[in-house]
């Protein structure tokens, strides 16, 4: 599989990271990912502060509310980026609605991109659901640009716990191994568990 198209593709599709405070200081925040816990990569991942907000990503873009949102960007010495965002719903059903509605904008990135450039070639793909908390699904996409020459992997996850939706993203230019899709896999469990 291959990440989204270019390094500026890679590096919008990659790294999503939703943080939001829950009200008015009653309950704990929710926790980020350490680098540690992400995918093993060539080179030592390094983990950015927590932000405010929403970071850039094409595929999700502004789906979860802004301001109930925080993000944190991780990246490698070479080709690798991650992000993970995580948002604190209003509301149980609105977290649910939210899980659907970035599911939706995920499963669809590819065909966005690609009205966007009719050369570009790829796919994506459901890797399936995962048990932990109220559940979360992973999704890959890999696009390849012949004209430019670069072939990016991305993968996606979204999860919940509550009203407390996280999505990880991770990316890096060329393709992406079995083995990187099931440490992916475990890099989501433990993200969702580890919100409270």
């Amino acid at each position: 599989m291959t990440m989204l198209r270019s390094a500026a593709v890679t590096t919008a599709a990659l790294g999503f990271t939703f943080t939001a405070l829950s009200g008015a200081g009653a309950a704990a925040a929710p926790a980020f990912l350490s680098a540690s816990q992400l995918p093993p990569a060539l080179t030592q991942w390094t983990a950015g502060p927590v932000t405010p907000g929403l970071p850039d990503d094409f595929c999700t873009g502004s789906t979860a509310p802004r301001a109930a949102s925080k993000h944190r960007l991780f990246h490698t010495e070479l080709d690798t980026g991650a992000r993970q965002t995580i948002t604190v719903a209003a509301s149980e059903a609105k977290a649910k609605q939210l899980v659907t509605n970035l599911r939706e904008q995920i499963a669809t990135c590819f065909d966005r991109m690609r009205a966007q450039n009719p050369d570009l070639v790829g796919g994506s793909d459901y890797y399936g659901a995962l048990p932990v908390e109220e559940g979360a699904h992973v999704y890959g996409i890999d696009t390849a640009d012949p004209v430019g020459g670069a072939n990016d992997a991305a993968l996606y996850s979204v999860g919940r716990d509550g009203r407390t939706v996280t999505v990880v993203a991770w990316g890096q230019l060329g393709d992406v191994s079995a083995a990187t899709v099931t440490a992916f896999r475990k890099t989501t469990v433990t993200a969702v568990a580890k919100l409270y």
